[in-house]
């Protein structure tokens, strides 16, 4: 899904490449929103993936620099992605974000150990995702 209709381009001639983030998520509500907190933003790009094989895939051969990941997918879980994205060394060092709707600290604490480097809750906050975006890829 690489020529994505929910990518959003950004950036212009001469400037600096956009910052290029993949999010793998299955749910049309939640695509949707994240892709209108990407709207307009200039110097991102956001490729959306719809399963985890899709993901895997785009990690591999799309070079984006961070991964934005759903737990509950239809295919496989958040806790197998990170472990196969871990487990190669292509996408090993990628930073990736766990994204769901469960906000139990102990769920967090399993996705951080599991090798997320961090673990946000859904609805979003769209000034803390840009905040911990810009941190992330400065």
């Amino acid at each position: 899904m690489s020529a994505d209709p929910h990518a959003t381009p950004a950036g212009g001639a001469g400037e600096r490449p956009p910052r290029r983030v993949l999010y793998i998520e299955d749910e049309p509500l939640n695509v949707l929103l994240m892709t209108e907190m990407f709207r307009g933003h200039e110097g991102w790009v956001l490729q959306v993936e719809r399963d985890g094989a899709s993901g895997l895939r785009a990690a591999r051969e799309d070079a984006p620099e961070l991964l934005l990941i759903d737990m509950n997918l239809p295919d496989m879980n958040g806790l197998e992605i990170i472990a196969r994205l871990r487990a190669d060394p292509a996408t090993a060092k990628l930073p990736c974000i766990a994204l769901s709707a469960d906000a139990l600290p102990e769920q967090a604490r399993v996705a951080r150990q599991a090798g997320f480097d961090d673990y946000w809750t859904k609805p979003i906050s769209i000034a803390q995702m840009w905040t911990s975006l810009a941190q992330w890829l400065p």
